[in-house]
């Protein structure tokens, strides 16, 4: 586990677009190209990991919750693993990783924003490291010819 650079962009590319092509547990419709994902680790300012042996096999990444100046202190993390990867405790590391370097960069908070998909691995996972449900978002997405919840899921850090 280390921080992301521009080099992991195709690995990174390569484990988020099944999910976005063949799930509903993102609410992306086209998979951003490895040029998008470069643009979005230069640019990010709060921690971005990935978990790569010779290949990524996963990443976690924190970003502002919202752009208002009052929110500067509450991050929103994404978390995201190979399928070879999954299930094997890697997840919870790459999260309490984030979670531990969000608190050193100054957050006091961090939501999850999980689709309520009817897959219960991501709303496991935020549990186990400390997050409580927040609030439902009801039908506030549309994918795959269905209307999609999100269940808000929030920690305090720190």
């Amino acid at each position: 586990m280390r921080p992301a650079t521009e080099a992991d962009a195709e690995g990174i590319a390569a484990v988020f677009a099944p999910y976005v092509t063949g799930s509903v547990v993102t609410f992306e419709t086209t998979p951003p190209t490895a040029d998008q994902w470069r643009a979005k680790i230069r640019e990010s300012a709060l921690p971005f990991l990935v978990l790569a042996g010779p290949e990524v096999l996963g990443y976690a990444l924190a970003a502002p919750w919202r752009p208002k100046p009052a929110y500067r202190h509450t991050v929103e993390t994404t978390i995201y693993l190979a399928p070879e990867a999954a299930g094997r405790g890697h997840g919870r590391r790459l999260l309490d990783e984030l979670l531990e370097r969000c608190a050193t960069a100054g957050a006091a908070q961090a939501i999850a924003v999980v689709v309520d998909s009817g897959s219960p691995a991501s709303r496991k996972l935020h549990s186990a490291a400390g997050f409580a449900d927040a609030g439902v978002l009801r039908r506030v997405g549309f994918k795959h010819g269905r209307w999609l919840d999100t269940l808000l899921m929030q920690r305090e850090l720190g």
